[in-house]
């Protein structure tokens, strides 16, 4: 899992680069934490921080902030899974809410598809939203985890497939 937090952490260092350099579209981003809304132009790239950057990281990927991405990321955090599992758009794909886990994991069983959550709920979703996701449904590590992402069998097949997700959306300029 450190190679994806290392990704945002470059990621965050390459926005903090880019609003000291006035970059407009890195700087509308930083408009989005309440701290820096109603600085003006002229102070805004000197009163920004890194830690301001990594939360804008983390908020773009769906997490409350730095904090909760690397709680979550790390699997010490599975109180709240935040956003990222479920992308805009994804509302068009067959799945199926639970507001329990316990609920959500029977009828997984039951009628098979991947377990996921969305902060506090858990979803059962299709290959389709997997390839959604941009994520691959063959790939091993879906049944190294039981295909259970809230409580996978192996955290490091789990950690894999959030590095994938996450440099996909990366790669694809989502944050």
């Amino acid at each position: 899992m450190a190679g994806v937090i290392s990704d945002l952490k470059t990621q965050a260092r390459i926005l903090h680069r880019q609003i000291e350099q006035g970059e407009s579209h890195a700087v509308a981003r930083t408009r989005r934490l309440p701290e820096l809304r109603d600085r003006d132009a002229f102070e805004l790239p000197a009163s920004v921080k890194r830690r301001h950057c990594l939360a804008i990281v983390a908020r773009d990927l769906g997490f409350q902030g730095w904090p909760h991405a690397v709680g979550v990321l790390s699997g010490t955090d599975s109180t709240d899974f935040g956003t990222l599992l479920y992308p805009d758009g994804a509302d068009a794909h067959w799945n199926i809410w639970s507001a329990s886990y316990a609920e959500a994991r029977s009828i997984r069983e039951h009628h098979g598809g991947y377990l996921l959550a969305y902060r506090r709920h858990f979803f059962i979703v299709d290959r389709y939203f997997i390839e959604t996701l941009g994520l691959l449904p063959e790939d091993p590590d879906w049944e190294l985890i039981g295909r259970d992402w809230v409580k996978p069998r192996q955290m490091d097949a789990r950690a894999r497939l959030y590095g994938a997700l996450i440099r996909r959306r990366l790669s694809a300029g989502l944050t």
